[in-house]
């Protein structure tokens, strides 16, 4: 029985990750008492017994925890932006070619940003194909639930006196710099970043990613429903034909599951890309499970919610 850690399971996607995990009859899961779960001994000690770690802590302290990682059989998944474009970590996407082989062989997987998730799905087939060149100047809204925020602002969200300002939709990442924006560009396959604008709404779990594009004579809204079919073919990431709810997309219409749904919508002179899935299942925990499925070699799908009729996991 494979033994699995995870370090920083006090956090929303390390608590996520934890239930999901405490279901499983064929993992061990190891944990340290209460008192000795800051304790950098203990945690090292630990985390070089476990045939995986699962890191979901910030950057900088992800990076000190894989440091303390020695045993070359310990393998381990980083959760945070830490490692998302290093050259000696895998990007943890399986349905990207060729992505599934170099995760099962990885010693190191970095998990992908949630935001990142939906442009590179939507993107990366385009550019792979020729569809997209590389140097194309593309922009993205993203409109998510506020459960990725952790837990200071779910605290604010739940909060029943909380401000007026929490009841709209809220834009960040104002100034261009949002840390998901490195592996954008670079695992799509694009040259330039694109305009990125997230935006977090009073509802707890979803997401949205849209990327618009001016159709030419390549670029058809024909030809890339035709891309984006034939590179998912099955498992977490689907293509689906048109809308199913009147007209509109809702963010969290997937809620609850560990699929993402792709869709062109729009007409033969203007294209909206649209990925959606929960933040915390494709976006998040279910992404690392599906990740650890393939590194400890058993059934990718096993622990995963593949159907959208849940409305929890």
């Amino acid at each position: 029985m494979k033994q699995v850690f995870v370090d920083g399971s006090a956090g929303t996607t390390g608590l996520q990750i934890m239930e999901r995990l405490r279901r499983r009859s064929d993992i061990r899961l190891l944990t340290l008492p209460e008192e000795r779960r800051k304790d950098e001994a203990s945690r090292r000690e630990i985390m070089n017994d476990a045939d995986l770690v699962i890191l979901c802590l910030p950057d900088a302290a992800a990076r000190e925890a894989a440091a303390m990682i020695r045993d070359p059989d310990t393998r381990v998944i980083d959760a945070s932006t830490a490692h998302r474009v290093h050259p000696d970590w895998a990007y943890g996407f399986p349905e990207l070619t060729g992505q599934r082989d170099q995760i099962r062989a990885a010693r190191r997987v970095a998990n992908p940003g949630c935001h990142a998730s939906g442009l590179i799905a939507l993107v990366r087939p385009l550019v792979e194909q020729g569809l997209l060149s590389p140097d194309t100047q593309i922009s993205c809204f993203s409109l998510t639930g506020y459960t990725g925020g952790g837990k200071q602002m779910i605290a604010g969200y739940e909060s029943a006196d909380r401000p007026s300002l929490l009841d709209a939709p809220r834009m960040y990442g104002l100034s261009q710099q949002h840390k998901h924006l490195p592996e954008m560009t670079q695992v799509s396959g694009l040259r330039v970043s694109p305009i990125f604008c997230p935006v977090v709404a009073p509802f707890d779990r979803g997401m949205e990613v849209v990327v618009p594009l001016f159709a030419d004579g390549r670029l058809t809204r024909t030809a890339v429903t035709d891309c984006l079919r034939g590179y998912y073919t099955g498992g977490t990431v689907r293509f689906v034909d048109g809308d199913s709810e009147d007209g509109f997309l809702s963010a969290n219409a997937l809620r609850g599951t560990d699929i993402m749904q792709l869709t062109v919508a729009g007409n033969e002179e203007r294209l909206l890309l649209v990925a959606r899935f929960d933040n915390l299942g494709k976006g998040a925990c279910g992404a690392a499970i599906q990740n650890m499925n393939l590194m400890l070699g058993v059934d990718e799908y096993t622990g995963l919610v593949l159907s959208k009729e849940v409305s929890s996991c």
